[in-house]
Protein backbone atom coordinates (compact mmCIF):
# COMPACT_ATOMS: atom_id res chain seq x y z
CA UNK A 1 0.00 0.00 0.00
CA UNK A 2 0.71 3.47 -0.32
CA UNK A 3 1.25 6.11 2.62
CA UNK A 4 2.49 9.32 3.32
CA UNK A 5 6.06 9.96 5.23
CA UNK A 6 7.96 12.90 5.85
CA UNK A 7 11.71 11.98 6.03
CA UNK A 8 14.65 14.21 7.42
CA UNK A 9 14.45 17.38 5.79
CA UNK A 10 12.10 20.72 5.27
CA UNK A 11 8.92 20.32 3.54
CA UNK A 12 9.77 16.67 2.71
CA UNK A 13 6.78 14.72 1.93
CA UNK A 14 7.11 11.91 0.01
CA UNK A 15 5.23 8.43 -0.85
CA UNK A 16 6.28 5.18 0.31
CA UNK A 17 5.27 1.29 -0.62
CA UNK A 18 4.89 -0.74 2.07
CA UNK A 19 2.87 -4.26 2.76
CA UNK A 20 -0.40 -4.00 3.39
CA UNK A 21 -0.40 -4.64 7.38
CA UNK A 22 -1.93 -7.19 9.30
CA UNK A 23 -4.48 -7.25 11.74
CA UNK A 24 -5.04 -8.68 15.12
CA UNK A 25 -8.56 -9.90 16.61
CA UNK A 26 -9.63 -7.20 17.75
CA UNK A 27 -8.68 -4.77 14.88
CA UNK A 28 -10.23 -3.69 11.67
CA UNK A 29 -8.73 -3.15 8.00
CA UNK A 30 -10.42 -0.21 6.48
CA UNK A 31 -9.90 0.87 2.42
CA UNK A 32 -9.16 4.79 2.43
CA UNK A 33 -11.37 6.84 0.77
CA UNK A 34 -10.24 10.72 2.00
CA UNK A 35 -8.12 11.99 4.34
CA UNK A 36 -7.80 15.57 5.23
CA UNK A 37 -4.83 17.55 6.27
CA UNK A 38 -4.47 19.24 9.51
CA UNK A 39 -2.93 22.31 8.73
CA UNK A 40 -2.33 23.35 12.65
CA UNK A 41 -0.76 20.09 13.71
CA UNK A 42 0.65 18.86 10.26
CA UNK A 43 2.41 21.66 9.43
CA UNK A 44 3.51 23.05 12.35
CA UNK A 45 4.22 19.89 14.02
CA UNK A 46 5.60 17.72 10.98
CA UNK A 47 6.19 19.39 7.66
CA UNK A 48 8.24 22.56 9.04
CA UNK A 49 10.47 20.15 10.92
CA UNK A 50 13.74 19.04 9.86
CA UNK A 51 14.30 16.31 11.54
CA UNK A 52 12.32 13.10 10.14
CA UNK A 53 8.92 12.39 11.52
CA UNK A 54 7.61 9.05 12.35
CA UNK A 55 4.87 7.75 9.68
CA UNK A 56 2.47 6.79 12.67
CA UNK A 57 2.37 10.49 13.00
CA UNK A 58 1.36 11.28 9.52
CA UNK A 59 -2.22 12.47 9.84
CA UNK A 60 -5.41 11.65 11.89
CA UNK A 61 -8.44 12.31 9.71
CA UNK A 62 -9.38 9.48 7.27
CA UNK A 63 -12.13 7.60 6.04
CA UNK A 64 -13.33 4.65 4.22
CA UNK A 65 -14.74 1.17 4.10
CA UNK A 66 -13.68 -2.00 5.92
CA UNK A 67 -11.94 -4.67 4.07
CA UNK A 68 -11.47 -7.29 7.15
CA UNK A 69 -12.29 -7.60 10.70
CA UNK A 70 -10.66 -9.50 13.18
CA UNK A 71 -11.75 -12.56 14.80
CA UNK A 72 -13.31 -11.15 18.10
CA UNK A 73 -14.99 -8.01 16.30
CA UNK A 74 -18.57 -8.30 16.63
CA UNK A 75 -19.17 -4.06 15.96
CA UNK A 76 -18.19 -3.70 12.60
CA UNK A 77 -18.65 -5.86 9.36
CA UNK A 78 -17.01 -5.66 5.93
CA UNK A 79 -18.46 -2.89 3.87
CA UNK A 80 -19.12 -0.51 6.28
CA UNK A 81 -18.11 3.28 6.07
CA UNK A 82 -15.96 4.66 8.85
CA UNK A 83 -14.14 6.69 10.21
CA UNK A 84 -10.35 5.87 11.80
CA UNK A 85 -7.88 8.24 13.33
CA UNK A 86 -5.16 6.95 11.29
CA UNK A 87 -1.99 8.42 9.04
CA UNK A 88 -2.47 9.34 5.63
CA UNK A 89 -2.51 6.12 3.72
CA UNK A 90 -4.26 3.24 1.68
CA UNK A 91 -5.15 1.56 4.08
CA UNK A 92 -5.90 1.90 7.82
CA UNK A 93 -5.96 -0.01 10.88
CA UNK A 94 -8.52 0.48 13.47
CA UNK A 95 -8.41 -0.18 17.34
CA UNK A 96 -11.64 -1.74 18.29
CA UNK A 97 -10.93 -1.24 22.02
CA UNK A 98 -13.54 0.30 24.46
CA UNK A 99 -10.34 1.80 26.04
CA UNK A 100 -9.67 3.64 22.85
CA UNK A 101 -13.48 4.24 22.32
CA UNK A 102 -13.96 7.23 19.46
CA UNK A 103 -10.76 6.09 17.20
CA UNK A 104 -12.98 4.11 15.13
CA UNK A 105 -16.74 5.71 14.51
CA UNK A 106 -19.14 4.39 11.86
CA UNK A 107 -20.53 6.62 9.05
CA UNK A 108 -23.97 7.76 9.34
CA UNK A 109 -25.57 7.23 5.65
CA UNK A 110 -26.33 10.42 5.20
CA UNK A 111 -22.62 11.45 6.48
CA UNK A 112 -20.42 11.73 3.40
CA UNK A 113 -17.06 10.60 3.07
CA UNK A 114 -15.27 14.08 2.99
CA UNK A 115 -17.36 15.09 5.73
CA UNK A 116 -16.52 12.23 7.64
CA UNK A 117 -12.74 13.04 7.97
CA UNK A 118 -14.16 16.71 9.67
CA UNK A 119 -14.73 14.02 12.92
CA UNK A 120 -11.87 14.02 15.10
CA UNK A 121 -11.63 17.98 14.82
CA UNK A 122 -15.14 18.39 15.57
CA UNK A 123 -15.33 15.77 18.28
CA UNK A 124 -12.24 17.73 19.74
CA UNK A 125 -14.48 21.00 19.60
CA UNK A 126 -17.29 19.99 20.86
CA UNK A 127 -14.99 18.87 24.37
CA UNK A 128 -13.45 21.77 24.04
CA UNK A 129 -16.47 24.06 23.76
CA UNK A 130 -17.96 21.77 27.03
CA UNK A 131 -14.95 23.04 28.73
CA UNK A 132 -14.76 26.63 28.16
CA UNK A 133 -17.34 27.51 30.63
CA UNK A 134 -19.52 29.77 28.16
CA UNK A 135 -22.51 30.90 29.49
CA UNK A 136 -25.95 31.83 27.85
CA UNK A 137 -25.59 35.37 26.60
CA UNK A 138 -21.88 35.51 26.27
CA UNK A 139 -20.13 37.30 24.04
CA UNK A 140 -17.49 35.25 22.81
CA UNK A 141 -14.08 36.03 20.79
CA UNK A 142 -12.32 33.42 18.29
CA UNK A 143 -9.05 33.90 17.57
CA UNK A 144 -7.83 32.50 14.11
CA UNK A 145 -10.39 30.94 11.75
CA UNK A 146 -8.61 28.00 10.42
CA UNK A 147 -10.34 24.68 10.80
CA UNK A 148 -10.16 24.84 14.60
CA UNK A 149 -11.54 28.42 14.91
CA UNK A 150 -14.23 27.65 12.31
CA UNK A 151 -15.36 24.52 13.86
CA UNK A 152 -15.05 26.42 17.43
CA UNK A 153 -17.28 29.27 16.06
CA UNK A 154 -20.19 26.89 14.71
CA UNK A 155 -20.14 24.42 17.59
CA UNK A 156 -20.87 27.34 19.93
CA UNK A 157 -23.65 28.44 18.08
CA UNK A 158 -25.31 25.48 19.84
CA UNK A 159 -24.24 26.93 23.41
CA UNK A 160 -26.50 30.78 22.47
CA UNK A 161 -23.95 33.26 23.02
CA UNK A 162 -24.87 36.72 22.58
CA UNK A 163 -22.47 37.02 20.34
CA UNK A 164 -19.44 35.66 18.16
CA UNK A 165 -16.72 37.54 17.00
CA UNK A 166 -14.07 36.13 15.04
CA UNK A 167 -10.56 37.23 13.88
CA UNK A 168 -8.32 36.05 11.09
CA UNK A 169 -5.94 38.20 9.08
CA UNK A 170 -6.65 36.10 5.88
CA UNK A 171 -9.21 37.12 4.08
CA UNK A 172 -10.78 33.96 2.67
CA UNK A 173 -11.44 33.15 5.72
CA UNK A 174 -12.96 36.19 7.23
CA UNK A 175 -15.00 35.68 3.88
CA UNK A 176 -15.80 31.80 5.34
CA UNK A 177 -16.41 32.96 8.72
CA UNK A 178 -19.03 35.05 7.78
CA UNK A 179 -20.88 32.70 5.59
CA UNK A 180 -20.65 30.16 8.11
CA UNK A 181 -22.27 32.20 11.22
CA UNK A 182 -20.15 34.57 12.96
CA UNK A 183 -22.14 37.62 13.98
CA UNK A 184 -19.02 39.80 13.62
CA UNK A 185 -16.10 39.50 11.43
CA UNK A 186 -12.41 41.28 12.20
CA UNK A 187 -9.77 41.27 9.57
CA UNK A 188 -6.70 41.86 11.05
CA UNK A 189 -4.62 42.99 8.55
CA UNK A 190 -7.19 45.78 8.11
CA UNK A 191 -7.81 46.95 11.82
CA UNK A 192 -6.19 46.24 15.24
CA UNK A 193 -8.05 43.37 16.93
CA UNK A 194 -8.01 44.51 20.27
CA UNK A 195 -8.94 48.05 19.42
CA UNK A 196 -12.04 46.37 17.69
CA UNK A 197 -13.03 44.28 20.47
CA UNK A 198 -13.14 47.25 22.70
CA UNK A 199 -15.37 49.54 20.79
CA UNK A 200 -17.77 46.46 19.81
CA UNK A 201 -17.90 45.63 23.83
CA UNK A 202 -18.50 49.49 25.06
CA UNK A 203 -14.63 48.69 26.77
CA UNK A 204 -15.86 46.31 28.69
CA UNK A 205 -14.13 43.04 26.59
CA UNK A 206 -15.70 39.60 25.74
CA UNK A 207 -16.69 36.74 28.41
CA UNK A 208 -14.67 34.61 26.41
CA UNK A 209 -11.57 34.75 24.25
CA UNK A 210 -10.60 31.54 22.89
CA UNK A 211 -7.08 31.39 20.84
CA UNK A 212 -6.92 29.50 18.23
CA UNK A 213 -4.11 30.60 16.22
CA UNK A 214 -1.50 27.96 15.91
CA UNK A 215 2.17 28.22 15.31
CA UNK A 216 4.42 31.24 15.25
CA UNK A 217 1.58 33.92 15.00
CA UNK A 218 0.10 32.47 18.60
CA UNK A 219 2.53 34.13 20.37
CA UNK A 220 1.10 37.07 19.22
CA UNK A 221 -2.61 36.20 19.80
CA UNK A 222 -2.05 34.71 22.98
CA UNK A 223 -0.66 38.22 23.89
CA UNK A 224 -4.66 39.61 22.77
CA UNK A 225 -6.64 37.86 24.33
CA UNK A 226 -5.59 39.00 27.41
CA UNK A 227 -6.14 42.00 26.38
CA UNK A 228 -9.80 41.63 24.65
CA UNK A 229 -10.94 39.41 27.77
CA UNK A 230 -13.25 41.37 30.50
CA UNK A 231 -12.35 41.05 34.30
CA UNK A 232 -13.86 37.76 35.61
CA UNK A 233 -13.84 36.60 31.63
CA UNK A 234 -11.97 33.33 30.29
CA UNK A 235 -9.28 32.88 28.12
CA UNK A 236 -9.30 29.16 26.11
CA UNK A 237 -6.01 28.43 24.69
CA UNK A 238 -6.34 25.75 22.23
CA UNK A 239 -3.86 26.75 19.68
CA UNK A 240 -0.15 24.89 20.03
CA UNK A 241 2.92 24.99 17.64
CA UNK A 242 3.94 28.82 18.62
CA UNK A 243 7.45 27.47 18.91
CA UNK A 244 8.20 30.18 21.92
CA UNK A 245 7.35 30.83 25.32
CA UNK A 246 3.72 32.43 25.44
CA UNK A 247 3.80 35.61 27.23
CA UNK A 248 1.50 35.66 30.74
CA UNK A 249 1.02 39.09 32.30
CA UNK A 250 0.22 39.17 35.96
CA UNK A 251 -1.33 42.56 35.52
CA UNK A 252 -3.03 41.85 32.97
CA UNK A 253 -4.80 38.27 33.96
CA UNK A 254 -5.26 39.00 37.52
CA UNK A 255 -9.29 38.37 38.14
CA UNK A 256 -9.44 36.48 34.89
CA UNK A 257 -9.70 32.59 34.12
CA UNK A 258 -7.22 31.09 32.17
CA UNK A 259 -8.17 27.51 30.73
CA UNK A 260 -6.19 25.15 28.28
CA UNK A 261 -7.47 22.78 26.28
CA UNK A 262 -10.00 19.77 27.30
CA UNK A 263 -11.31 19.57 30.63
CA UNK A 264 -14.31 17.77 30.17
CA UNK A 265 -14.28 13.98 31.42
CA UNK A 266 -17.33 13.10 29.13
CA UNK A 267 -16.11 9.82 26.56
CA UNK A 268 -14.94 10.56 23.71
CA UNK A 269 -17.30 7.85 21.93
CA UNK A 270 -20.00 10.16 23.29
CA UNK A 271 -18.84 12.86 22.34
CA UNK A 272 -18.13 11.35 18.46
CA UNK A 273 -21.78 10.94 18.69
CA UNK A 274 -22.57 14.26 19.44
CA UNK A 275 -20.28 15.57 16.61
CA UNK A 276 -21.48 13.50 14.08
CA UNK A 277 -25.57 14.79 14.75
CA UNK A 278 -24.23 18.46 14.42
CA UNK A 279 -22.10 17.31 11.33
CA UNK A 280 -25.83 15.59 9.91
CA UNK A 281 -27.71 18.41 11.07
CA UNK A 282 -25.67 21.18 9.96
CA UNK A 283 -24.64 22.87 12.56
CA UNK A 284 -21.27 21.97 11.73
CA UNK A 285 -21.55 22.78 7.90
CA UNK A 286 -18.23 20.71 7.08
CA UNK A 287 -18.53 20.26 3.29
CA UNK A 288 -19.08 24.41 3.18
CA UNK A 289 -14.88 24.24 4.75
CA UNK A 290 -13.64 22.16 1.83
CA UNK A 291 -11.92 24.44 -1.03
CA UNK A 292 -8.87 22.16 -2.40
CA UNK A 293 -8.56 18.05 -3.56
CA UNK A 294 -5.53 16.56 -4.59
CA UNK A 295 -4.89 12.90 -5.60
CA UNK A 296 -3.18 10.71 -2.90
CA UNK A 297 -0.60 10.72 -5.61
CA UNK A 298 -0.54 14.89 -5.37
CA UNK A 299 0.27 14.65 -1.57
CA UNK A 300 3.22 16.57 -1.62
CA UNK A 301 1.59 19.15 -3.49
CA UNK A 302 -1.46 19.44 -1.14
CA UNK A 303 1.16 19.77 1.97
CA UNK A 304 3.12 22.13 -0.33
CA UNK A 305 -0.17 24.36 -1.57
CA UNK A 306 -1.31 24.49 2.40
CA UNK A 307 2.44 26.25 3.30
CA UNK A 308 2.42 28.44 0.50
CA UNK A 309 -1.10 29.62 0.06
CA UNK A 310 -2.73 30.08 3.21
CA UNK A 311 -4.75 32.97 1.65
CA UNK A 312 -6.21 30.27 -0.67
CA UNK A 313 -6.90 27.48 1.39
CA UNK A 314 -8.80 26.16 4.80
CA UNK A 315 -9.65 22.64 4.15
CA UNK A 316 -7.35 20.27 1.84
CA UNK A 317 -8.33 16.95 1.12
CA UNK A 318 -6.63 13.83 -0.14
CA UNK A 319 -8.38 11.58 -2.13
CA UNK A 320 -7.33 7.80 -2.17
CA UNK A 321 -9.86 6.43 -4.55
Amino acid sequence: MIRVIKPEGFGNIQLEDIPIPEINSRQVLVRTHTTLISRGSELFRRYIREEAIPPSMMGYSLTGVVEQIGSAVTEYQVGQRVMVVAPHAEYAVGEVDASVDGRVVPLIDDISFEEGTFLPLSISAVAWADSSGIQKGDTVVILGQGIVGSLMMQVLRGYGPDRIITVDAVPLRCQLSDELGADVTINASEEDPVEAVQRLTDGKGADLVIDCVGGHAGVKSFEQAQDMVCRKGTIQLIALYQGAPLPLYSSKIMSKRLVAGILTDEPRGQIARRALDKIRSGEIQAAQMINRRFPYKGAKEAFDFLWHHPDEALAVLIIWQ
